[in-house]
C-alpha cells in the first residue's frame, strides 16, 4: 500500500510540474519583464484574435510598446478599449503604449490589448502562438501566447484579484 501511495504522490508532483500555470513564463528584455502572455481560442473562420500579457518596467526610464508581428496573422496592432458616453469603443494606439518606470501595464480583455488580424488559421486551445513584440527601447522581444478557451477572461492559474473583467469578451458591436 505504501508503494501505491508513493507512486501516486510522485505522479501528482510530476503532473503539477508539467501543467504549470500559463503565467509561469517570464521574459526579460532590458528593464522590462513580460509575463502571462495568452490569447483565446478562435472559432473556425475567425479573422481576428486578441493577445494579452503583463509588462513591468523595472527601470528608471519609460519604454513604449510600438507594435509587433506574428506568423499566424497578417497584421498586428496595439489597441485600447474604453467606455465613452456609455459606448464601448476600440481603437489602435498609433503612438504605442507607454510603460512608465516602476509600473506594470496589464493588457487584458476590456482594456489595452494586442490585435492579431487577418488570421491565417484558427487558434486552438492548448496551442502556443509565437509573437514578436516591438519596443522603442527594449527592441524586438519574442514571447509565446498560451491559447486558452474561447471565453477565457485570464490565463489558467492567474490571479484575478483587483481586476475588472466585466467587459464583453469579443469586439462585435463596438464602434471603432
Amino acid at each position: 500500500m505504501k508503494q501505491v501511495v508513493r507512486t501516486l504522490s510522485y505522479a501528482a508532483v510530476l503532473a503539477a510540474l508539467l501543467v504549470a500555470p500559463a503565467g509561469a513564463q517570464e521574459i526579460k528584455a532590458g528593464d522590462l519583464v513580460i509575463s502571462q502572455a495568452w490569447s483565446r481560442a478562435t472559432p473556425g473562420g475567425a479573422k481576428v484574435a486578441g493577445g494579452y500579457l503583463n509588462i513591468e518596467n523595472k527601470g528608471a526610464v519609460a519604454d513604449r510598446l510600438v507594435g509587433g508581428s506574428a506568423d499566424v496573422a497578417g497584421k498586428f496592432e496595439v489597441h485600447e478599449m474604453a467606455m465613452k458616453n456609455g459606448v464601448m469603443t476600440m481603437r489602435p494606439l498609433d503612438k504605442g503604449l507607454v510603460i512608465e518606470p516602476g509600473k506594470t501595464i496589464k493588457l487584458a480583455p476590456g482594456g489595452y490589448h494586442l490585435m492579431l488580424m487577418d488570421l491565417k488559421g484558427p487558434l486552438k486551445q492548448g496551442d502556443k502562438v509565437p509573437v514578436t513584440l516591438e519596443f522603442e527601447k527594449a527592441g524586438k522581444v519574442k514571447v509565446s501566447f498560451d491559447v486558452q478557451g474561447v471565453g477565457a477572461q485570464a490565463p489558467a492559474g492567474a490571479d484575478h484579484s483587483g481586476h475588472d473583467m466585466k467587459h464583453a469578451p469579443g469586439h462585435s458591436g463596438m464602434k471603432k
